[in-house]
């Protein structure tokens, strides 16, 4: 196991998950560099992007790599969701799920690349349960995390040795990520949801692996997961 993380690349680093494994990476001796629309409050190294342009984003990895002097990994934990029935929900804001969750981590992946293939680095790619998962009134997150589980089994095989990949299936973690929600698409109360710190620590994990040792898919959520299996 590596005793470093390195330079780790952090998309939505200024929230909920991507905070934790920014937190995390620094905490085990790395350095960390988020890419989000606002500034992490934690004053980590911070490039403004935002990830529903693809061209902005892969612009934005470079910037950030070249001013690091290159990077060891990175991790896409930037995310966001339209719950509601197809219909309902407006085109643009679906739309925007699908270009964050799906396009905007295959723009990062994209970009570091070059980098990665010179440090032997490694991706960590965040998918969901509701990655192997369908549920009603989630049309463009399914669509959206449905896609990351293929582009990264994909991008797994592709990679071969030359750059480690890893994806993250997360259950439901206590972040923002529901505020906005109507109350019948919120964790309900009595929900038990994962603290996103412990499950910064399994990317950690994944980050720390020597080259050659692929852990490929984590499946991380809470006991009573009620979106898994």
């Amino acid at each position: 196991m590596r005793d470093e993380v390195g330079t780790v690349l952090v998309t939505g680093g200024s929230s909920g998950l991507g905070a934790a494994v920014a937190t995390a990476v620094e905490e085990h001796g790395g350095t960390a560099i988020v890419l989000d629309r606002v500034p992490p409050q934690n004053g980590f190294a911070f490039e403004p992007v935002d990830l529903a342009n693809a061209r902005e984003a892969e612009a934005a990895v470079k910037r950030a790599a070249d001013a690091a002097g290159g990077l060891d990994a990175i991790v896409t934990a930037a995310g966001t969701d339209a719950c509601g029935d197809i219909h309902e929900v407006d085109p643009d804001d679906w739309d925007r799920v699908v270009l964050v969750n799906l396009l905007g981590t295959a723009a990062v992946v994209r970009a570091s690349l070059p980098y990665l293939v010179e440090s032997k680095g490694r991706v960590v790619t965040v998918a969901s349960t509701l990655g192997l998962r369908a549920l009603p009134a989630a049309t463009a997150y399914c669509a959206s995390k449905f896609g990351v589980v293929g582009f990264t089994r994909a991008l797994a095989i592709e990679m071969g040795d030359r750059v480690g990949v890893t994806m993250l299936i997360p259950g439901g973690m206590k972040t923002h990520f529901f505020d906005d929600r109507r109350e019948e698409f919120k964790p309900g109360p009595d929900q038990l949801l994962n603290d996103p710190r412990d499950v910064a620590e399994s990317v950690v994990f994944a980050l720390r692996q020597p080259p050659g040792v692929e852990l490929r898919e984590l499946l991380v959520t809470p006991a009573g997961e009620p979106s898994w299996p």
